[in-house]
């Protein structure tokens, strides 16, 4: 039967390229038209004959220079200048042929270059399904002017009709070992030969050619070392939040391409631990698109202006219908691999940073999510983490996230590389015992008062949730080398009511995004007002942080307040004038931070979690995340977003008890509490 299946899918196939291959000398559509068609026919062309390149291995084993001229070949159209004029921009699209044609056109040219990644991987029905869109599409326009509305009726059935095939790919590649495209070249290739990279059909730059040079020079012993702290930061999530590793069999593997031989020890210690990778790669198709995050293996993006124009697509077709379908599907899916679901362990995530700083140009052509749609989100959202919740708890699973530099972020790179390698690798036990000294304090006080210095206007009162046996409990966990790599923070889950202030940074790079003099109100742990500085226009700053740090989200609560106590990364930082570049990850460890969102505990609130002298840590609640007892749906935003003050912005931290006395720990951005005084070592070289 999958033998027919295929046979017809490769008739489809051929059908679909005929077809295009007519378009190309026909001139039916509008006369405005013709262009779109003709260039777009022409990059479906050059898909057929990079599926026969594919099939014969073409593209990875002649010499490395037609390799990569090959490889730029398929993402030319959206390099560098030659986006201003590609159907691909929106902006371009909408000037040659009006806003709503040019705003589906540039949709559905986007969509199609996902062919790159489906031919690569031999998923045909992927293909094919959208060398017909574009047919019908075309076919359609051939008639009298049809209506947008009809055009429209087209997208939306489409995207809707094909959600269960579009679904099962991302779905099935998340649990099942079995789906190895990716853990081929991994554990197969011949890392000394960078030909393996062209493997991938990602676009590939020099990062990920110098990257994979790089660490092609390590003793073997280093790789190892490097492997040894991601997947071992993984085993000890488990053991800290009292989860049992012997129940799991995958793991879920993400990483930059160009990493691939710290990976291969890597996928060699998890299988020694029990555990099978599956590696999927991040999302090319709308469908499975959220913003501009890389979720899989990923490689430098060729145009971070086309990802961030294309963010929102999926507002051609977002309604109701097709919410409650993909819910549908997602469910349907799930539960044909509920047995692998369970034994899922969560991921493990190298990410990296060092890309320079990406200030996105707004434009008025992009789809953006209407008010209802915005809604609509939030609710898919919710619903999409309780449904994979449900197949895969998360009072079972664990994660890790680890990050390195890539070379892009300078000629220090090696030097740079090399200085993070230690920070991953700094003494556990003495920051375990520095911040013990810390939780000791904060777990008896009833607030936290935060204050900014040089320009950073911060003043914000944390209201902690208390511990009732301090003898046995504790309020704030303390963060060593496990989940979070690298060490360096104590962090709790606040209570909103009584947590009151503003938060300012004066910049911070939040997910590759640059925000300048970002301003941010709570009331009673709820966030009332915010803006930016980064444009003329107040209400485009707003709606900047609407959509990137609050996820159309008209509020969020403050889910997690934390300490970062990782002094030695913030000096590197500052030798290097690399702070713009840090991603979270490193950067909340520099200081004191703020987490929209989420408390750490989503989904795991009820998983007993003890620190290392074996108190419970009591805060894993909030007055929101407690409503999964009545009302799930409003528990979960289904976002995490940290907001670090750095130590040279930093007045104080200030532990205020119940009776009114007041401990600082942080002065001036020095660590001043008893015990703490070693944090401050690195930072002496720096006043």
């Amino acid at each position: 039967m999958e033998e027919l299946d295929q046979e017809l899918l490769r008739e489809r196939y051929i059908l679909a390229m005929e077809r295009i291959e007519e378009i190309k000398k026909e001139h039916t559509v509008p006369k405005e038209l013709e262009d779109y068609f003709q260039r777009t026919a022409d990059f479906l062309l050059q898909m057929k004959e990079l599926k026969e390149e594919v099939e014969e291995q073409k593209l990875w084993t002649v010499d490395f220079d037609k390799a990569l001229a090959k490889n730029q070949k398929l993402y030319e159209d959206i390099l560098g200048e030659h986006y201003e004029t590609s159907y691909a921009n929106p902006s371009y699209a909408v000037e040659k042929a009006g806003r709503e044609m040019g705003q589906l056109l540039s949709f559905l040219y986007t969509e199609l270059r996902g062919l790159i990644v489906y031919l690569y991987e031999g998923r045909m029905e992927e293909a094919v399904i959208f060398l017909e869109l574009f047919i019908e599409i075309y076919n359609c326009l051939e008639q009298e002017q049809p209506s947008m509305e009809e055009l429209h009726k087209i997208l939306c059935e489409f995207m809707s009709d094909n959600s269960e095939i579009l679904l099962e790919e991302r779905i099935v590649s998340q649990l099942e070992p079995s789906v190895d495209f990716a853990t081929k070249i991994v554990m197969e290739s011949d890392l000394s030969d960078l030909r393996y990279l062209f493997r991938y059909g990602e676009y590939i730059s020099e990062n990920e050619i110098k990257l994979a040079e790089y660490l092609n020079e390590m003793p073997q012993e280093e790789i190892d070392s490097i492997a040894s702290t991601y997947t071992e930061g993984y085993r000890i999530g488990f053991e800290v939040t009292n989860k049992d590793l012997s129940k799991k069999r995958v793991v879920n593997v993400r990483y930059p391409v160009g990493f691939e031989r710290v990976i291969r020890k890597a996928v060699q210690n998890f299988k020694e631990m029990g555990l099978e990778p599956t590696i999927y790669r991040a999302a090319v198709s709308s469908v499975h698109k959220t913003g501009t995050d890389k979720v899989g293996y990923f490689s430098t993006s060729p145009n971070r202006q086309y990802e961030y124009d294309h963010k929102e697509d999926k507002a051609l077709y977002y309604d109701r219908t097709y919410v409650e379908r993909r819910l549908e599907m997602m469910r349907k899916v799930f539960e044909a691999h509920k047995k692998m679901a369970r034994y899922h362990a969560g991921p493990a995530v190298v990410e990296v940073f060092g890309e320079s700083p990406f200030a996105p140009k707004e434009k008025k052509e992009v789809l953006k999510f209407d008010e209802e749609q915005q809604k609509l989100r939030v609710h898919d959202m919710s619903e999409s983490g309780s449904l994979s919740n449900e197949y895969i708890p998360g009072d079972e699973r664990s994660f890790t996230i680890i990050a390195f530099p890539l070379p892009e972020i300078g000629d220090k790179f090696k030097e740079i590389f090399s200085e993070i390698v230690k920070i991953n690798t700094l003494d556990y036990n003495f920051y375990q015992k520095v911040q013990q000294k810390m939780i000791d304090v904060l777990s008896l006080a009833r607030y936290v008062h935060v204050t900014g210095r040089n320009g950073n206007r911060t003043d914000m009162t944390v209201s902690l949730q208390m511990p009732k046996n301090p003898e046995k409990e504790a309020g704030f966990e303390n963060c060593v080398a496990d989940v979070n790599i690298p060490v360096g923070e104590v962090f709790t889950s606040p209570m909103l009511k009584g947590t009151n202030g503003l938060l300012h940074v004066k910049q911070v790079y939040l997910e590759g995004l640059r925000y300048q003099d970002l301003q941010i109100t709570l009331k009673d742990g709820m966030v009332t007002e915010y803006g930016c500085e980064n444009f003329e226009d107040e209400e485009a700053g707003k709606s900047y942080i609407k959509e990137n740090i609050l996820f159309h989200h008209p509020t969020l609560p403050l889910g997690e307040f934390a300490i970062g106590t990782n002094t030695t990364a913030y000096v590197m930082a500052r030798k290097y004038q690399i702070e713009d570049k840090l991603p979270i990850l490193i950067a909340e460890k520099t200081g004191p931070h703020f987490a929209l969102g989420d408390t750490c505990y989503s989904h795991a609130e009820d998983v007993k979690v003890c620190n290392q002298d074996g108190k419970e840590i009591i805060a894993r609640d909030n007055e929101i995340s407690i409503l999964r007892k009545t009302d799930p749906s409003k528990a979960y935003f289904n976002c995490h977003t940290d907001i670090t003050i750095p130590y040279d912005e930093l007045d104080c931290v200030t532990a205020i008890y119940p009776d009114g006395t007041q401990i600082d720990l942080i002065r001036n951005g020095v660590f001043v509490l008893e015990g703490t005084e070693g944090l401050n070592e690195p930072l002496k070289n720096t006043r």
